[in-house]
């Protein structure tokens, strides 16, 4: 059961994607209904195959690398979902949906084997520090999509262009300032994953920092945006370079994420 349903999610994450990127080439609503409808579909499987993986584990499907992907994409997607319902902002489907299949897609390629939950994640903490962090990596994916969308509208308006991208793009005020509530929602979320984290680290290790390198390197990623929401709170910083800022710093989420656990082994190495 739980293939068939993950194989219904990597579909409908493809129809999306596929849609919501014909719709910014063709501007056709019609394209962005359905693309919304298979996002809607897929993230509402998604929600029942993690239900199901949990069942089947008897814990949080949160515990390895294919589980933290799917689960990452599952964030994205409800984030997207959530600017959808408050902004109408469809298009940034176009460039949110096809990141949330490529990860899934991603994921497909990894060992889904359940295994035993080590010891040192047997505890209620897990869930806590990690949907925590999780869902700032969605709000930072968005705001990276944002921050593109923003420096593509405005070399097209630099530009004097006037193909159907500029016409399906947000305003840059518009576009700046969702920018910057997916970054300061995303800043508070990983704050409270770095304190439930430290938290967690003294029952399990005895030791609230221990400059692991995913340790250190969610620090510097949270150095990142708390630099860009002082920058934009206290010198103005806005448009371009708050839009050049927010990619930055998700280049560092995604090192943090996959980068350490590749190519820094350390107490975090089985994610």
């Amino acid at each position: 059961m739980y293939t068939l349903l993950f194989l219904g999610v990597l579909v409908a994450y493809l129809i999306s994607a596929v849609l919501f990127v014909a719709f910014a080439v063709g501007k056709k609503s019609l394209f962005s209904k359905v693309a919304l409808f298979a996002a809607i579909f897929g993230f509402l499987t998604q929600c029942l195959a993690l239900i199901v993986r949990w069942q089947i584990s008897g814990f949080p499907p949160m515990s390895n690398l294919y589980e933290s992907m799917a689960l990452f994409a599952w964030a994205i997607v409800m984030v997207f979902l959530i600017i959808e319902y408050r902004f109408h902002l469809s298009i940034i489907g176009a460039f949110i949906m096809p990141l949330a299949f490529l990860i899934t897609g991603y994921s497909s390629l990894l060992d889904e084997t359940v295994t035993p939950l080590m010891p040192a994640l047997q505890s209620y903490w897990l869930t806590i520090h990690v949907m925590s962090c999780f869902f700032s990596y969605a709000c930072f994916t968005c705001a990276f999509c944002l921050g593109v969308m923003y420096l593509l509208q405005e070399r097209q308006l630099k530009l004097k262009h006037t193909g159907k991208l500029l016409e399906v793009l947000p305003s840059l005020e518009v576009m700046d300032s969702i920018n910057y509530n997916m970054v300061f929602f995303g800043f508070i979320l990983l704050s409270a994953g770095i304190i439930t984290g430290s938290i967690w680290a003294t029952q399990a290790w005895g030791n609230w920092w221990s400059w692991d390198p995913k340790e250190t390197w969610s620090f510097i990623t949270w150095i990142i945006y708390a630099a860009y929401l002082h920058a934009r709170l206290n010198s103005g910083w806005r448009g371009k370079r708050a839009a050049i800022l927010s990619i930055i710093g998700f280049a560092c989420v995604i090192f943090t994420y996959l980068g350490v656990s590749y190519l820094l082994p350390g107490l975090h190495s089985y994610l």
